[in-house]
């Protein structure tokens, strides 16, 4: 469900679900304003076979059994607006899941209908906020390329950039893993998920380490691609200061949309200079950024290849678009001295 927002940055829960999912099949998605689209063709402009419908009803007779709350709202509060679709789908049984910071299991209505019901509520978030790790230094054993893709904003798509390099150094015959850090890469389906944002910053270098170390522990990749929260210089999510400290990559690539002028959700705040995020983000990894993934929002195909050329010649690294194919970016990523 992403009533209102689905395609958006606000949307950007269902947004990935629909490109990718392994722990739900997902059968539509709910935003009145696109009903009767095709969401991949709305998203990604190529045909996916989910339907955009209008009501939680239509889910039901399509054969849905779980509402998924699709939606990252400023501050994870849920939407008085939202309220109806969730005591619907409780009422006819359906399950819930939700990422947002306000709690659906917590509520006294949602929680007195699910015991009436019988309908299990996953809060992703609550799962997370009592883990308790230290940094331990544990990740100086990790001998994979660890590769963080991190971000001049937040909601720029960090996350789908990091899932298909992944999935194309596998495709090159690469074993690599994926470290997610967010609700969404739980919902997902990615094993090696923590969610940071829902743990008490004193542990936060300490879960970051334990799930690296445990996915190499475990799977003994070639690479492995971490996803990056917020940006270094939004101000109201900072991330990458704890993704750098507690990961220690290997590398870093950054992602960019260069038709946005201010970070998301807050106009009077301009994103600085390209140069200005690679510098920072060098001085504080002691690593190269390596390529620049570009969000294409608001570009047509001649500004594409114009801002490719312009950043490629300016920087000389690989400036890419992760939504098209990337075996020739991954290749060169592969040949770099890591």
């Amino acid at each position: 469900m992403s009533e209102g927002v689905f395609g958006t940055t606000y949307g950007k829960t269902a947004n990935g679900l629909v490109r990718y999912s392994k722990r739900y099949k997902i059968l539509s998605v709910i935003d009145s304003r696109l009903a009767g689209q095709d969401a991949g063709s709305v998203l990604m402009h190529r045909y996916a076979g989910i339907p955009i419908i209008s009501s939680v009803e239509e889910g039901l007779r399509g054969g849905a059994e779980t509402l998924i709350v699709g939606i990252a709202s400023d501050g994870g509060v849920l939407p008085d607006s939202y309220r109806p679709y969730i005591k619907t789908a409780i009422n006819h049984g359906m399950n819930i899941v939700s990422g947002l910071h306000d709690f659906i299991s917590d509520d006294p209505e949602f929680s007195k209908l699910a015991k009436r019901t019988g309908s299990k509520i996953t809060d992703v978030r609550k799962m997370f906020k009592d883990r308790k790790y230290f940094f331990t230094g544990n990740i100086e054993k990790v001998k994979a390329k660890k590769i963080a893709v991190l971000g001049t904003d937040s909601a720029i798509g960090k996350r789908t950039t990091a899932i298909y390099l992944n999935r194309a150094m596998k495709a090159i015959g690469k074993k690599s893993v994926m470290i997610g850090t967010g609700q969404t890469s739980w919902m997902q389906g990615f094993k090696y998920t923590v969610v940071i944002d829902a743990i008490v910053n004193d542990f936060v270098a300490g879960a970051l380490e334990s799930i690296t170390y445990e996915a190499w522990d475990v799977e003994r990749p070639d690479y492995m691609f971490i996803e990056g929260q917020g940006s270094v210089l939004h101000p109201a999510y900072p991330g990458s200061f704890e993704i750098i400290g507690a990961t220690r990559p290997d590398a870093i690539i950054l992602q960019h949309a260069p038709m946005r002028k201010y970070f998301d959700g807050f106009p009077g705040y301009e994103i600085p200079p390209l140069e200005k995020f690679i510098n920072i983000l060098e001085l504080l990894s002691n690593k190269r950024v390596i390529a620049i993934a570009l969000n294409t929002e608001n570009m047509d195909e001649s500004m594409i290849k114009e801002e490719k050329s312009k950043l490629q010649a300016k920087f000389g690294i690989p400036v890419f678009d992760p939504l098209q194919r990337l075996s020739s970016v991954t290749r060169e990523i592969d040949s770099y001295k890591i």
